[in-house]
């Protein structure tokens, strides 16, 4: 029997931010910075793909020293820090978008829609900022937290801006997924839809995006630029919107304290974020890094 091939080299780390990157503080301690450190000395390029907004992933890239392109809103936003260039930005099909939003408003959830708007000074439209003078629950949070970079446009309802690229409601995890099936009976072809506890805030997110959108889209694009193929990928997440990527890569890596359905699927499940985990990423990637290169 021939003896089995290596695997290929791992040329491309993949990192999710929260609960992947941040522990249970929100931080990125020391401990995950120079474990980052010894991957980028490799020679292997590290990515954050994350359901973030881009502006949100800057502080944690900068701290982590990654100059490679953001891939944000879970895939919907490819943008480079460097000079805050636009790579990839998704688009809803004519007409899609104003029925979502029509169909949120009218199941009582207030639509948060994002924009390419960066450089402009702020990152999503919504319809008031009044929840953000109510006392209790989590979209009153986000909008007290995130106001600055708020534009806030009473007719979004009637016109949602053509150049949207993703939006969310917020609110318990029942209705959320009740809004998920909905939004996915209504739009069946024309949306990607998943709902993620909020790792910041107290509810849940129905995150919605245009059909075919993922954080394994946004990576692969760029992966592809480089000549680097899904095999020489490893891609490590903890929640569903990673998905797709931890089963496409060529090695998948689950955070120990991650969805049991994104662990099902890992190659291999590694520490708690609030432990050994990125640490336990490092040593795999290094291992494969060093290796003699296999098939591609």
């Amino acid at each position: 029997m021939a003896p089995a091939s290596p695997a290929p080299r791992i040329k491309l780390l993949v990192l999710d931010v929260d609960g992947t990157v941040t522990n249970s503080r929100h931080e990125v301690t020391d401990a995950t910075c120079r474990a980052i450190a010894r991957v980028r000395a490799a020679g292997v390029r590290v990515m954050l793909a994350t359901g973030r907004r881009y502006r949100d992933s800057l502080p944690i890239a900068e701290r982590l020293g990654i100059v490679e392109p953001l891939v944000t809103a879970s895939g919907a936003l490819v943008k480079r820090p460097s000079d805050h260039a636009t790579l990839s930005r998704a688009v809803f099909a004519a007409g899609v978008l104003p029925g979502v939003v029509d169909l949120l408003v009218a199941r009582g959830h207030e639509p948060v829609i994002y924009t390419d708007s960066f450089a402009a000074g702020f990152d999503f439209h919504c319809r008031s900022l009044a929840a953000a003078e109510l006392g209790g629950g989590g979209f009153r949070e986000y909008l007290a937290r995130n106001r600055a970079v708020a534009h806030v446009d009473p007719d979004l309802e009637r016109a949602p801006p053509p150049e949207a690229f993703a939006g969310f409601a917020m609110g318990p995890q029942e209705p959320m997924q009740a809004l998920e099936a909905e939004l996915m009976a209504r739009f069946p072809t024309h949306l990607s839809v998943h709902t993620i506890r909020s790792p910041r805030y107290r509810e849940w997110l129905c995150e919605i995006a245009p059909a075919g959108v993922t954080k394994w889209t946004g990576v692969t694009a760029m992966a592809t630029a480089w000549g680097i193929g899904a095999q020489e990928i490893c891609a490590v997440g903890d929640d569903v919107n990673d998905l797709p990527m931890v089963r496409a890569a060529g090695l998948g890596l689950a955070m120990g304290n991650g969805r049991p359905e994104l662990q099902a699927v890992a190659d291999q499940v590694v520490g708690l974020h609030d432990g050994s985990g990125m640490e336990d990423v490092a040593e795999l990637v290094l291992a494969r890094a060093a290796q003699p290169a296999g098939p591609a």
